[in-house]
């Protein structure tokens, strides 16, 4: 196996009370992402996913572990991953490709000419359909628009990690199905690797080349499967309907325990394939 893009080790997440006692939010979690790999971070909420998420794109550090983003210490954002929230975020007082463009002349972006910017954004535009939209302000963009507009601005920084969190989910069924075949096609045609923090089980079996459930108080990861069905999928497919089953009733099972004592030490997850 090739030297991975992305590697989490040990990562413990928690906050700080008032009373001074620091409860650990999620535990012992490692991840390897390849090149190329789409992986589905799957749990309930509450269990840590978008603080994970945060972290493994260097908006926060954890309260123990490391990530290292192609073999180096990740100690802020890095130039060749890019956030994607769950809110589309854009600015009131930007048109659209002006909210496309906001962020590449970030400093921890790499400096480029006003021709190579505005070649980037139309690019960007054009690959998320949205030609006919340009002059308009956030506004005047639909919710599905305006997503489309969040993920071309992440585009432009032509990034080698999409860190996705939660993007769709506000979004109506229809516009989220269309978000999720555009997001796996742009993911295809650059190879490019992301996570996709969700709590949506068809979303992460649509779009994940594996998935990695979280469950439990605190979170950990308990479950782990490599899909190995071509795009596009129908979550409706005999073999997805079952490890659907598979995940509900694992997630079930951690649901029932949170309050239960929990060991000190957690087994590997299982690695399943659906084909």
């Amino acid at each position: 196996m090739s030297t991975p893009l992305l590697e989490a080790h040990d990562i413990h997440l928690g906050y700080e009370q008032s009373d001074g006692t620091h409860p650990m939010i999620l535990q012992e979690f490692s991840l390897h992402l390849q090149a190329g790999e789409v992986v589905a971070i799957l749990g309930p909420s509450g269990v840590g996913k978008s603080s994970l998420l945060r972290v493994l794109a260097g908006l926060q550090h954890a309260r123990r572990g490391s990530v290292r983003l192609k073999g180096e210490i990740l100690d802020g954002p890095h130039p060749r991953s890019s956030f994607v929230f769950q809110d589309p975020s854009l600015l009131p007082w930007l048109t659209l490709e002006e909210n496309v463009a906001f962020g590449l002349d970030f400093k921890h972006q790499p400096g480029i000419s006003k021709a190579e910017r505005l070649q980037r954004v139309s690019a960007a535009i054009e690959e998320v359909g949205l030609q006919d939209a340009t002059g308009r302000y956030p506004a005047e963009l639909s919710g599905g628009m305006a997503q489309r507009t969040a993920l071309a601005r992440s585009l432009a920084r032509q990034p080698e990690i999409l860190l996705l969190d939660e993007p769709f989910s506000a979004l109506d069924e229809i516009t989220r199905g269309d978000m999720q075949q555009l997001l796996q096609t742009v993911i295809s045609r650059h190879g490019t690797a992301a996570i996709l923090v969700t709590h949506d089980i068809d979303e992460a079996m649509i779009l994940a080349d594996r998935i990695v459930l979280l469950g439990g108080r605190p979170g950990r990861a308990i479950g782990e499967w490599t899909l190995a069905e071509a795009h596009p999928r129908d979550p409706l497919a005999p073999a997805l309907s079952h490890l659907r089953v598979e995940i509900l009733g694992l997630l079930r099972t951690h649901q029932r325990g949170a309050n239960q004592p929990q060991p000190s030490h957690y087994p590997e997850p299982r690695i399943a394939t659906a084909a």
